[in-house]
């Protein structure tokens, strides 16, 4: 802790000592400046995370919650994942900043103002459903390499933009048009210029829908830097990595995006299914779109104890994609019967939806809940890990706590 407040406090001059190197260029740094190579820091610190967040990787950073810490209906900043490839940009002007519209199919390409985004077009707000498409990757056998998520890279915040299909009107798209893609200020982790990091994208119908925003608040306040303040692309639905980060140019394809983790085995899974630890070919994968139904038990936290009281309440969160949750069970016997819990309506097409039961323990001893949500097309989340697949993607196994009763 002593080095990490020096380093923050130091200025370039006076870290040559301390590195036992020469700051090259260091007259040209202001004393305040900080060197890239200690701005890592503390990230609950940084990025105002709960303490009870999981950092699983800090170059970049990624970030996730814990099953409990996502009881909010509205998942607020402090706990909602962190997913990042590259370098979270630094000394953003929000009133410099330009969002540029172009690419093959675009009529009339245009640059605009944040300003002038938000006082142009009219406002939307809708609670909607990211989450990474590795979520659950540390289930997967053989193991799947990436960062090793458990349940936590999922969140429903409230996003505030323009429909991103107004802002296509306005630039006009030719009729060749297939796909969008976007680009952003992060920095890829080995600083060279014009190397992204990350340039994903979405098919046309999906950008037209109504709830793909370019988002420019979240929860009621501007976003989050680490979340992709000023702007950001959110596709609720799919995979959080289509919802682009510090967005600033949208280029209007006549083709599939070909950006940065557009290719290769990057958020695709086995067009067909394959035996655990197979190889597969590039033109055998698959694109994911529409994430699967899954749910999560948010109440209460795994391992709790029950004391003289055999009546547990519980509660989580259900998502299904593009699609509603009709169902929603729990079993308390390792799915050998399946009870039905009472499931709201999402607050609007794309957002979780909340469930609820109580729970009556027959008798002393350990109990393991289980969670199983259906969509509208009658596909439920299975009790096993599904699918395995090279880059262990799309895990929506049944979630499960431990409880005792004594």
């Amino acid at each position: 802790m002593k080095r990490r407040y020096f380093l923050k406090n130091a200025s370039l001059k006076a870290l040559s000592s301390y590195l036992g190197i020469k700051v090259v260029f260091a007259a040209n740094a202001s004393d305040s400046y900080v060197p890239l190579i200690f701005q890592q820091g503390d990230p609950y610190e940084l990025f105002g995370k709960h303490e009870e967040m999981v950092v699983l990787n800090d170059k970049p950073w990624n970030m996730e919650a814990q099953a409990h810490l996502l009881d909010d209906s509205v998942t607020p900043a402090e706990k909602m994942f962190i997913r990042n490839n590259g370098l979270i940009p630094e000394n953003i002007d929000a009133d410099s900043w330009q969002l540029a519209v172009d690419g093959e199919s675009v009529i009339s390409p245009k640059s605009y103002s944040l300003a002038t985004l938000k006082s142009r077009f009219k406002a939307y707000t809708y609670q909607l459903t990211l989450e990474c498409g590795g979520n659950g990757r540390s289930e997967f056998n053989p193991p799947a390499k990436g960062n090793q998520w458990t349940i936590g890279a999922v969140s429903c915040s409230e996003w505030k933009g323009l429909r991103l299909s107004d802002l296509l009107e306005d630039v006009g798209i030719k009729s060749d048009a297939v796909y969008i893609g976007y680009y952003g200020a992060d920095r890829h982790l080995s600083l060279q210029p014009g190397k992204n990091p990350i340039s994903r994208g979405i098919p046309i119908h999906k950008a037209l829908q109504e709830e793909t925003l370019i988002a420019y608040e979240m929860n009621g306040a501007p976003i989050p830097l680490a979340h992709g303040y000023p702007l950001r692309l959110v596709a609720g639905g799919w995979p959080a990595s289509a919802s682009g980060k510090w967005i600033n140019r949208i280029s209007i394809r006549n083709k599939v995006h070909d950006g940065a983790k557009m290719g290769g085995q990057s958020y695709r899974v086995p067009c067909n299914p394959v035996a655990p630890g197979s190889k597969v070919e590039d033109k055998d994968m698959c694109i994911i779109e529409s994430m699967p139904v899954k749910s999560l038990i948010t109440f209460p936290k795994s391992g709790a104890v029950l004391r003289n009281n055999n009546l547990l309440n519980i509660r989580g969160h259900a998502w299904a994609g593009e699609l509603e949750v009709k169902k929603m069970h729990y079993s308390i016997d390792f799915g050998a019967t399946w009870h039905e819990c009472a499931l709201t309506p999402p607050k609007n097409r794309l957002a979780w939806q909340r469930w609820t039961a109580s729970v009556e323990l027959p008798e002393k001893g350990y109990y393991e809940v289980w969670a199983r949500a259906t969509d509208e097309n009658g596909r439920s989340q299975p009790t096993l890990v599904p699918g395995w697949n090279p880059k262990g993607y799309l895990n929506n196994a049944c979630h499960r706590i431990a409880v005792k009763l004594v």
